[in-house]
């Protein structure tokens, strides 16, 4: 890149939105810069629930517009990301002195039916005793299923990622912003590692950081700052048989999901709590550890405490202000707001859901589109994700092919690999005949790829971002990763 770079978009923040906007804007013809300070998806887009969903629980607070637009999103994505995204039954025991049967039975024929046409089974009464619907729980008679989906969070940002670059963008992790000043219909931005940049636009989808951005940029508009929300999950080894998920209800009206984890976990989540401090490394806290156990061993027979959690991780969610008095009741909902009244025009994102990044990416650049070259029109909800071209969407099929190509691959690894990289895998592996295992299955090959093509740069980018490997290795598969790096 040279001293003075000329684009129509600098992008700030490599999260899920600022991913999704430079993959839409770079196929419809902009020159984009997309710069990270960290890695992509370092964190709230790495810290999530990992579900593509509308949302049960937002009809309680009348949000039908993101729920129908969010299980709208849930059919595209289920679309061009069949090898990332897999169909998940949810569990709802059905418990006394908590929501009454007929008002959980209408809020799922709404769910059903508010999102259009769905490929998902619809929602259904279940008995839970003697059945596998009921695995692990107490004795609860009855209860309700029905659908959504579970995504690699980190994952979907890196390769929307990948796509905006095979379109032209350009993406810079590692790289911070620290201020733009306008120069007459351009923004003259300056970058950390010394290099400026002339863009026409900016967007600012710098997550928990979106008003310490705003403050950077001169001239633009001070907003509200966002309602900073902690959401925390814990992990602990697999708590029930079955590949369905468990939606808790609690007293405070809140609702809590177990869902299965890497095959030999159950990861519990989320909490809501407001935050303050440095969103760049929050924790879980006593208290947040306590009511997610207290949650779980209400509704399990086999208890859980603090000693059973292999791992836990939190993030912090940048929430449009709305003024509601609870964190759990602040709309999830994400707002666009233009920062300029004159001159060149920077865009900031307030709070959304990362089933709804396709969307509010394409509700970005209708909102820039006065201020910016003529661009092409939407095209993101009909082309796959990189490696999501599989024949006929079957991921199955696909699978048993890549065990068919590659049968040194253990089953368990054919199966990571085929969901991460989809036709991809390929790329990764190509004429390969064995795989040098550094540990969770894990290879140079992959580890170069990484590198080469996902902007991994450590072993925490590799382990705990472009995979979960982490979860399934120890301190001798980080040195042999870290060894393979410092050799690169």
């Amino acid at each position: 890149m040279t001293q003075m770079s000329e684009i129509d978009l600098l992008i700030i923040g490599g999260g899920v939105n600022g991913c999704g906007i430079a993959r839409d804007a770079a196929g419809r013809g902009l020159s984009v810069l997309l710069v990270e300070r960290d890695d992509l998806a370092a964190h709230t887009s790495s810290a999530s629930t990992k579900l593509i969903h509308g949302g049960l629980r937002y009809l309680e607070y009348y949000e039908f517009r993101l729920v129908r637009e969010a299980l709208a999103e849930r059919e595209v994505i289920l679309g061009i990301a069949p090898h990332l995204v897999k169909p998940l039954r949810f569990v709802m025991p059905l418990v006394e002195d908590m929501r009454p049967a007929w008002m959980i039975r209408t809020g799922l024929f709404l769910y059903d039916h508010i999102g259009g046409k769905t490929s998902l089974p619809k929602s259904e009464g279940v008995k839970l005793e003697g059945t596998p619907w009921g695995a692990g729980l107490k004795d609860i008679a009855r209860g309700f299923v029905y659908s959504d989906a579970w995504v690699d969070d980190a994952r979907l940002v890196a390769l929307n990622a990948i796509a905006a670059a095979e379109k032209g963008a350009t993406i810079r992790t590692r790289v911070g912003f620290t201020g733009a000043k306008r120069d007459g219909d351009r923004w003259i931005a300056t970058l950390d590692d010394g290099t400026e940049v002339s863009a026409r636009a900016i967007v600012n989808t710098a997550g928990p950081w979106v008003s310490r951005v705003l403050g950077e940029l001169a001239g633009a508009h001070a907003e509200l700052p966002p309602r900073l929300v902690k959401g925390s999950h814990i992990i602990v080894p697999r708590m029930y048989e079955g590949d369905h998920a468990y939606i808790l209800q609690n007293d405070d009206k809140r609702i809590i999901f177990t869902i299965p984890y890497e095959r030999d976990f159950t990861v519990i989540g989320t909490t809501d709590k407001p935050f303050e401090g440095d969103p760049s490394a929050p924790k879980i806290d006593q208290d947040e550890i306590d009511y997610l156990c207290a949650s779980v061993n209400r509704y399990f027979t086999k208890p859980i405490s603090e000693k059973d959690i292999v791992r836990s991780y939190s993030g912090v969610r940048p929430l449009f202000d709305d003024g509601a008095e609870s964190a759990s009741a602040v709309t999830r909902d994400y707002v666009l707001k233009l920062g300029t009244s004159e001159g060149p025009q920077v865009l900031s994102a307030f709070g959304g859901k990362i089933t709804t990044y396709r969307r509010l990416s394409e509700h970005a650049l209708e909102k820039l589109e006065p201020f910016l070259p003529k661009m092409g029109k939407g095209w993101t909800g009909d082309v796959p994700l990189p490696g999501g071209d599989l024949p006929g969407g079957d991921f199955e099929a696909f699978l048993l092919m890549v065990r068919d190509r590659w049968p040194f691959l253990s089953p368990d690894n054919a199966e990571r690999m085929a969901r991460a990289y989809g036709t991809r895998i390929a790329m990764v592996l190509g004429d390969a005949t064995e795989l040098e295992d550094l540990g969770g299955g894990l290879s140079t090959l992959e580890i170069d790829y990484l590198v080469e093509h996902e902007w991994a740069r450590t072993a925490e980018d590799i382990l705990w971002r472009r995979s979960k490997i982490g979860i399934h290795t120890g301190e001798e598969t980080l040195a042999r990763i870290e060894a393979h790096l410092a050799q690169r």
